[in-house]
C-alpha cells in the first residue's frame, strides 16, 4: 500500500511540474488562501506564532500577515513542488537576483571548511541546486517516512554534485569529518531540536530552543560561516539568492552567545520578508521551564 501511495504522489507531482509557473503559483496561492478561510491546524499555529512573534500589529495587521503568510506557504509548497521534478537547470533560471556571493567566494577560498546556513525562509529546494554551482556540499536533513518520496527528494538534491547526509549519529559524524577536512556543509538551523541539543535564546522577541550544533562547528574558527536564503521576488517571477556572512559573535566559545548570535541573523532577515517563513511550524513548541505550552 505505501509503494502504490508513493507511485500515486509521484505521478502526480510529474504532472504538476508540467503546468505553467504562473499556473502553480497560482494553484499554491489558492491552496494558501483555503488555509486561510477554513478551519485548520496549520492556520491556528501560524496565527499563535505570529501573535506572539509580531505583539506589536493591531488585529487588523496581524489578520493580514496571517492572510498572506499562508498564501506564500501555499505557493512554497507548489514551486518546491516543481524544484522536486524539474532538471535543476530550469529551476536555477528562476535565479533572477543575487546579492552578496563575494561572502561566499570569499569563504570558499579561505583554505577552512564552509558551513552554509539557512532556515525555513523562502525556499530551500532553489537554494540546495544554487549551492550547488558554487561547491558540493553535504545537506544535512530529516529522511520522509514515505521511502519513494524521499528517494526522489535524495535524487533531485545531489543533482549538480550536493550529497545528502541524514540527520542521524552516523550522518551527523560524517558531516563533521567533512567539514573538519575542509568541505562544506549545509545545515537548516531554525528545526527545533531536543533539550539537551539546544539553548533557549530570543528569537522575535521569543525564548526559542534552537540547535547548538551549527555553531560548534564553527568554534574557535575552525570552520567558516556563511547564510543562504533563496526569497520570491515581489513580482512573482523568481528568486533573489541573498548570501551574508555569519557576525563574529557566531565563533564564540559560549554557546549562548553563538546560537544567540545567528538567530539574530535569521530574526533580521526573517523580518524582511516575514510572510516567506514558514510560521505553521511548531516552531516553539517546546517552552522555558514553568511556561506553558503554545500548542
Amino acid at each position: 500500500m505505501e509503494r502504490l501511495k508513493g507511485a500515486l504522489i509521484i505521478g502526480f507531482l510529474r504532472l504538476f511540474a508540467l503546468l505553467p509557473w504562473r499556473m502553480v503559483q497560482g494553484l499554491g496561492a489558492a491552496i494558501g488562501w483555503l488555509s486561510y478561510k477554513l478551519p485548520n491546524r496549520s492556520r491556528e499555529v501560524t496565527r499563535i506564532n505570529l501573535s506572539r512573534c509580531f505583539p506589536e500589529l493591531d488585529e487588523q495587521q496581524l489578520e493580514q500577515l496571517l492572510r498572506r503568510s499562508l498564501i506564500s506557504i501555499g505557493m512554497t509548497l507548489t514551486e518546491s513542488a516543481c524544484a522536486w521534478i524539474w532538471p535543476a537547470q530550469k529551476t536555477l533560471s528562476l535565479v533572477r537576483e543575487v546579492e552578496g556571493l563575494e561572502h561566499l567566494q570569499r569563504a570558499l577560498e579561505s583554505g577552512k571548511g564552509l558551513v552554509t546556513l539557512s532556515s525555513h525562509l523562502g525556499n530551500w529546494e532553489v537554494l540546495l541546486h544554487y549551492l550547488g554551482l558554487h561547491c558540493k556540499a553535504a545537506i544535512l536533513y530529516r529522511p520522509i517516512k514515505m521511502k519513494a518520496v524521499d528517494e526522489l527528494l535524495q535524487k533531485q538534491r545531489v543533482q549538480m554534485g550536493n550529497e545528502v547526509v541524514p540527520s542521524t549519529p552516523a550522518g551527523i559524524l560524517s558531516l563533521i569529518k567533512k567539514v573538519r577536512r575542509g568541505g562544506v556543509a549545509g545545515i537548516a538551523v531554525d528545526p527545533e531540536p531536543a533539550l539537551a541539543n539546544g539553548v533557549f535564546v530570543p528569537f522575535c522577541g521569543v525564548p526559542a530552543l534552537t540547535s547548538k550544533f551549527a555553531t560548534s562547528l564553527l568554534k574557535g574558527h575552525k570552520a567558516v560561516g556563511v547564510f543562504l536564503h533563496a526569497v520570491r521576488l515581489p513580482d512573482g517571477s523568481g528568486y533573489r539568492v541573498i548570501v551574508e556572512p555569519a557576525p563574529e559573535a557566531m565563533y564564540a566559545e559560549d554557546d549562548e552567545q553563538a546560537v544567540a548570535a545567528m538567530v539574530q541573523v535569521l530574526e533580521r532577515q526573517v523580518r524582511a520578508n516575514p510572510e516567506q517563513y514558514m510560521w505553521n511550524m511548531k516552531r516553539f513548541k517546546r517552552r522555558p521551564p514553568g511556561e506553558a505550552k503554545w500548542y
